[in-house]
């Protein structure tokens, strides 16, 4: 009879790419046990070696007989951001992630890995003329923002229209945004759905990067491509990668009347925002970063 550790992801993309490593340390620490994953997007998890079978939540047919029942199991399942020491910010996410099973930390960072279908599947879609120049302005899930444009992470529009008209005619520049109406002039906007992999892609074909804390952020650093990121209301020294140019907004004092454990969330209440014009970054610094 098997030894197995099973470990459960829920949340968004960006967070699952960056639970690999987690999952990494968690082999690492019990090479002994198969490594079976549970979470939102399998396909993250298919290709890496480390991991032995992949189930998608909700669809784990005979799971309870297969792995739980009289079985020798560890069980990694808690959510790390409701943790003090990442509510506090003291830890980066994914060593937090890792204290909190008791695991040793030996510095396993993120792992996206494609396939050569997926490569050659993306090559055929990605293939453009000039060199690709990625812009990332919008992210997160569509249902569950109630606003176009979240202030707390996306590019603001007048720094994207600025850093696109520098980069244009030297670049394809491909923009990744929630909807329509925050497509920029003289680009061409990605908003349809297509599967992750076919997504995530889209960074082997890249030649510049300039994205947002959102998935992308995560597979780039993955990859092991360097890419300029642009915080607002979140922090690279949680979420991001000392790899990245990351670009920081300096925050003015605000008053945060709705805030709880934490300062912002991902969706930008409008109300909190404490910027009083649209000067949120500065166009150059950002510029600088990617020629």
């Amino acid at each position: 009879m098997g030894k197995y550790s099973l470990f459960h992801i829920e949340g968004g993309l960006g967070k699952h790419i960056a639970a690999t490593a987690v999952a990494k340390c968690i082999k690492n620490n019990y090479s002994d046990r198969e490594l079976i994953v549970v979470c939102a997007y399998p396909e993250i998890y298919l290709n890496l070696s480390f991991v032995d079978r992949v189930y998608r939540i909700g669809n784990t047919p005979y799971f309870y007989n297969d792995y739980i029942k009289d079985r020798d199991t560890l069980i990694f399942k808690h959510e790390p951001y409701f943790t003090t020491e990442h509510i506090v910010k003291r830890k980066p996410l994914i060593q937090n992630w890792c204290k909190l099973y008791n695991l040793e930390y030996n510095n396993e960072m993120p792992e996206l890995v494609f396939n050569t279908m997926q490569v050659a599947m993306g090559q055929k879609r990605w293939k453009r003329e000039k060199p690709i120049m990625i812009i990332h302005t919008n992210g997160g899930p569509l249902n569950d923002q109630p606003h176009p444009h979240s202030w707390t992470r996306d590019l603001p529009y007048n720094n994207a229209l600025e850093i696109s008209q520098h980069f244009k005619n030297d670049y394809h520049i491909i923009q990744i945004c929630r909807h329509k109406e925050n497509a920029l002039p003289d680009v061409e906007v990605v908003t349809e759905a297509m599967s992750n992999m076919e997504f995530l892609s889209l960074l082997l074909f890249s030649k510049k990067r300039l994205l947002i804390d959102s998935c992308l952020q995560h597979a780039a650093y993955a990859m092991n491509l360097k890419s300029t990121v642009c915080w607002i209301g979140t922090s690279p020294s949680i979420f991001g990668y000392k790899l990245h140019n990351n670009v920081i907004a300096n925050l003015p004092d605000h008053k945060l009347p709705d805030s709880y454990l934490f300062d912002f969330n991902f969706n930008g209440s409008i109300h909190e925002c404490p910027f009083k014009s649209d000067k949120i970054l500065d166009s150059n610094l950002i510029i600088n970063t990617l020629i």
